[in-house]
């Protein structure tokens, strides 16, 4: 797994981050990530807890797995907030992504505040079962 997907180095991935923004208070957080391999390709789950599809962002530039979801807590329309540390927050994590997977066939689901991405190995690099015939 080591040598299919490495993490980039990115100030945002160090840990939390707040930022001021038009008034509101941001939070970029390290969203966590399990990531395992099997004969097929990688799966990986990051925890983003209150992210809605809609504000999701799942992209590959070049070899580069990026993932950003944005939470934002929003009042009612008659109600006025009495305290509010963190108004939104932003998750951001990224990953080098090894050539030996197929990154045109990346799947993505969210579910229960898990993303889960599949990336399938190459074709050619798949294990597969050889046919033994008999003479």
């Amino acid at each position: 797994m080591a040598r299919n997907v490495s993490e980039v180095a990115a100030p945002e991935s160090k840990g939390g981050v707040v930022q001021q923004t038009r008034g509101r208070t941001e939070a970029g957080m390290r969203a966590p990530v399990d990531i395992y391999e099997d004969g097929e390709g990688i799966t990986l789950e990051a925890d983003m807890p209150g992210v809605s599809r809609e504000r999701l962002d799942v992209r590959v530039d070049g070899d580069t797995l990026l993932l950003e979801g944005n939470v934002q807590f929003e009042l009612p329309k008659d109600a006025e907030a009495m305290y509010a540390d963190v108004r939104s927050t932003v998750y951001r994590r990224s990953f080098v992504l090894s050539r030996e997977l197929e990154t045109s066939n990346i799947q993505a689901t969210l579910k229960d505040g898990v993303l889960t991405v599949r990336i399938p190995k190459r074709a050619e690099l798949r294990p597969r079962r050889v046919e033994v015939r008999t003479a």
